[in-house]
This record gives structure tokens, C-alpha cells and sequence, in this order.
């Protein structure tokens, strides 16, 4: 039985379809391998739209670099995204989440539920400039996923998101600790791939909003200087 790792990274690639609102080229794709198929959103680099604030080329990079600080934070918000090529050329494979259809995401972003909190956290340390209702994916079984992070980890301050609810509050007493933990695993260079996905000024500011983050012990507030939620927000 082959993991799901396994046909995203080594499988062979059909794309079935294209989603026609994303900005740049983003394909739904099927891959299979020994018989086993998992289904996965593919973003070619050579279809990404250039923006005047991110170096081109590089937000597939960005993708797979959020993947990795999901997984170092142990939030498990990400699905599983890796880097490969494909049939349009080198760009990021991220599993296809199922979402709970019964979810009202227009009623869902306003709340305080854990999982969004723990969002919020997630977003704030990868400086998330593009978090959108619609980049919410609630799983029948009480899952959240998060997708959509091209357009992060940039050096200047560009948080820009739907949920505020906890802007200036507290972080607890675990939230501080996985913060500690995720800056250790940054600085000692745990996250060896890191390194190669962003440069080295984006990986010192990164440091420097978990440092932030850690002395202040609050979640962020909006930025004066900058828009502080996305258009369209869905």
C-alpha cells in the first residue's frame, strides 16, 4: 500500500481541470501510482502571475515553505504539499482536501472556534498577506485545513486577513511554547529545506515575528500602513 506521500511525489501526473477564479494557473490533477490515486491541486510556476512585491517564480516555493512551519508548529493546518514537476514544468502538489459542504464558511470565519484561532496564529507567523474566507476547509470530521499561501512570508509587515477576532488578545501558555519550539527549529536550522525555499532576509524576519510574537504574548493588530483583509475577502 503505497502512502499518500508516495503517489503525490512519485505518481503520474493527469490534469483533469483548471480552477477558472484563482489568479494564476492553478489545475486540479488526478496521480497514480501502482494502481493507488490520490488527487491534488497543481500550481505550475511557469503559470504564476507576476506581482510587484514577491520575486518571480517563487510562490510555489512559498507553498511547500508553509507546509514545512505548519508541520514544525504541529498544526497540521496544510495539507500535504511537495514540490515536483509536472506535466506544465516544476510547481507545488498539494492534496486535495474533501470539504464538510454543510459549513456555511460566511457564518464560520466570524467565530471563535480553536481551529480558526489556531489559523490566525499560523498566518500571523508566516505573515500571511492573502487569507481568505474561501481558504478555509472544514472537514466532515471537524478538521481544518487552510490552502492558498503563495503570497507569504515576505520581509515587511503585510498580514492581511479575515480573521481578527483575537487581535491584541493573549496568546496562552501552549501557544507561547509551540512559538519557542518553532523559533529553536528555525535558528538551529532543523527546517533544513527551509533555507532553499526562502532567502535569507525572509527567513531573519521570520525569526524576528516569532520573537515578536513570543515578547509580546499577543496576537497581532492590524497594520495601519496596509489593508487589513483581502479583496475580495471570499
Amino acid at each position: 500500500m503505497k502512502s499518500a506521500a508516495e503517489i503525490l511525489g512519485e505518481g503520474i501526473v493527469r490534469v483533469e481541470g483548471r480552477l477558472v477564479d484563482a489568479s494564476n494557473a492553478t489545475l486540479f490533477a488526478a496521480l497514480e501510482l501502482d494502481g493507488q490515486s490520490v488527487r491534488a491541486i497543481y500550481k505550475p510556476i511557469s503559470g504564476e502571475r507576476p506581482l510587484w512585491d514577491f520575486q518571480s517564480g517563487t510562490l510555489a516555493f512559498r507553498e511547500r515553505a508553509a507546509y514545512l512551519i505548519s508541520e514544525a508548529m504541529g498544526c497540521d493546518l496544510v495539507p500535504l504539499t511537495i514540490l515536483r514537476d509536472g506535466p506544465f514544468g516544476e510547481g507545488s502538489f498539494q492534496l486535495w482536501i474533501d470539504i464538510d459542504e454543510s459549513v456555511d464558511l460566511a457564518l464560520y470565519f466570524r467565530e471563535t472556534h480553536p481551529n480558526l484561532r489556531k489559523v490566525a496564529l499560523f498566518d500571523a507567523v508566516i505573515n500571511n498577506t492573502d487569507r481568505k474566507i474561501g481558504h478555509l476547509l472544514p472537514t466532515e470530521s471537524g478538521h481544518l485545513y487552510v490552502c492558498d499561501h503563495g503570497v507569504t512570508f515576505h520581509e515587511e509587515d503585510k498580514l492581511r486577513t479575515v480573521l481578527w477576532q483575537w487581535s491584541g488578545q493573549p496568546l496562552n501558555k501552549d501557544e507561547l511554547e509551540m512559538l519557542k519550539s518553532l523559533h529553536v527549529k528555525i535558528s538551529e536550522f532543523t527546517i533544513e529545506e527551509l533555507s532553499g525555499l526562502l532567502n535569507e532576509v525572509e527567513i531573519k524576519a521570520l525569526l524576528m515575528r516569532v520573537d515578536r510574537l513570543i515578547s509580546e504574548a499577543t496576537f497581532p493588530e492590524p497594520n495601519p500602513d496596509w489593508p487589513a483583509v483581502p479583496w475580495p475577502p471570499f
